[in-house]
């Protein structure tokens, strides 16, 4: 008999086990309400006659556990890459012992291509972290252990917010408070000496030297050279390798044009605050350029096409997806337009506005800048004059746009001062003749120039 055991197990096997070990058929009792998981069962057992027999009576007390369970520890592991990319390095934004919010960033893994944040799936604190930083993951491998707590993090910002301010300290009294009455008779005069004052000659006194201030000046000027290295984030060095390729494979050759902007500014000028009121959002110059090019693209097709090195075919698009290039902090980074050619001014500066957007605050997907048949760089938002821009590979062309200047310009027989941009195009000449290409920059220089040919069609 086990009378005076103080634990049981919780299984029920054994327990009916335990109880079968007492007197007889009479001394086993039916347990009901036993919940293995939240409450404990300890045997106080007495033993009592009742009709000549004894018998065992358990006494079962209900527990309640607290919000912490034996699984609240939970194992966040790196999410799934896009096909093109294997893997990544890991920037830790959160330490050790950081307590975080439900989706809140707690590092980012920097591919290839883009920045995947990954944010905790739940409240609680930090217990490990199982990569160091800047090393190295791919899908699915194990990146931090979190321990959750139920809304920790909202808790500690009302208590924060709910804190008592501190006290102002109290003023020290003023002199007037603490030098009591006003005297009304005059102090002492000290004694005058009769003794005649020791004197010395002028050149006898020898100046001191100050000390010298070391200035900012004096220390650049005594040359405090100092130097750091600073690693490549892996959309640096993948960028590095693309350029590097595209001068190794392509032929690569430039040919330029020069824009007068004096209709697309007008036209701007003039329909801006319309175009605001039922857009809400800004005309620019972009929507221009890239609605140009997709006319010169399907007058050219041989631009939109590329050369497949492994096949030696060239493969033409019907389709035209212009590759916009937005330089970021971490590097440059080339969201895809899709479709442009059914799209109006107004749906590309939709578009545009979403991927900058998106740049901006480092949310870019992969697929957001997969594919693209032809691309646009412009220099000019920086004030660039003049350039040639390098392909992205695999295309086979790229489209520069420069600073908007005014310079003056024989009009008619005439000069006048216009205001004026250069661009450039850079082609690969394996697959792209010099006629094609002067005739596509040609037709962006006319379309830009006069918007209403995109509406008769020549």
């Amino acid at each position: 008999m086990f009378a005076r055991s103080r634990w049981l197990p919780r299984s029920l096997s054994r327990l009916a086990a335990a109880l079968q070990g007492g007197s007889g058929s009479q001394g086993t009792r039916g347990v009901s309400g036993l919940l293995v998981c939240h409450r404990s069962i300890y045997g106080k057992s007495r033993q009592l006659l009742e009709n000549g027999s004894k018998f065992s009576i358990f006494h079962i007390q209900h527990f309640r556990t607290s919000a912490v369970f034996n699984d609240d520890v939970m194992t966040v592991n790196t999410p799934a890459f896009a096909e093109s990319v294997t893997e990544g390095d890991v920037r830790w934004e959160k330490a050790v012992g950081d307590e975080v919010g439900e989706d809140e960033v707690v590092c980012e893994i920097e591919t290839d291509k883009t920045s995947v944040q990954v944010p905790a799936p739940h409240a609680g604190i930090i217990e490990e972290l199982l990569v160091p930083d800047g090393g190295k993951v791919e899908g699915g491998t194990p990146l931090f252990k979190l321990r959750k707590i139920e809304g920790g993090a909202a808790k500690s910002k009302s208590a924060a917010a709910s804190a008592p301010k501190p006290e102002a300290p109290t003023p020290p009294p003023t002199p007037a408070a603490t030098a009591g009455a006003i005297p009304t008779t005059m102090p002492p005069v000290p004694p005058v000496k009769t003794q005649p004052m020791d004197s010395k000659p002028v050149s006898a006194v020898k100046p001191t030297a100050a000390p010298v201030a070391h200035t900012a000046a004096d220390m650049g000027l005594k040359g405090f050279r100092t130097e750091q290295r600073v690693k490549m984030n892996r959309m640096r060095q993948r960028i590095a390798q693309r350029l590097k390729e595209a001068q190794n494979t392509c032929a690569m050759l430039t040919t330029f044009n020069e824009i007068d902007m004096s209709n697309i500014q007008e036209m701007r000028t003039l329909h801006k605050e319309t175009f605001l009121k039922k857009h809400n959002m800004k005309l620019g110059f972009m929507s221009a350029f890239v609605k140009a090019s997709s006319f010169a693209l399907q007058n050219q097709p041989v631009v939109n096409a590329v050369i497949d090195d492994t096949t030696k075919e060239m493969i033409y698009r019907d389709y035209i997806d212009i590759s916009v290039a937005v330089a970021t902090p971490k590097g440059l980074v080339v969201p895809v337009i899709r479709n442009v050619e059914t799209m109006n001014y107004a749906d590309i500066e939709k578009a545009i506005n979403e991927l900058g957007e998106k740049a901006r605050k480092n949310e870019l997907a992969i697929e957001d800048m997969d594919g693209g048949t032809f691309t646009i760089s412009n220099g000019g938002v920086f004030g660039s004059m003049f350039g040639t821009p390098i392909i992205n590979p695999p295309q086979s062309a790229i489209l520069g746009m420069h600073g908007i200047f005014e310079r003056p310009v024989a009009i008619k027989g005439q000069v006048v001062i216009r205001p004026m941009m250069y661009v450039a195009l850079t082609y690969d000449h394996r697959l792209i003749d010099g006629r094609e290409a002067v005739l596509f920059l040609r037709k962006i220089k006319a379309t830009v120039e006069d918007p209403r040919l995109l509406l008769l069609d020549i």
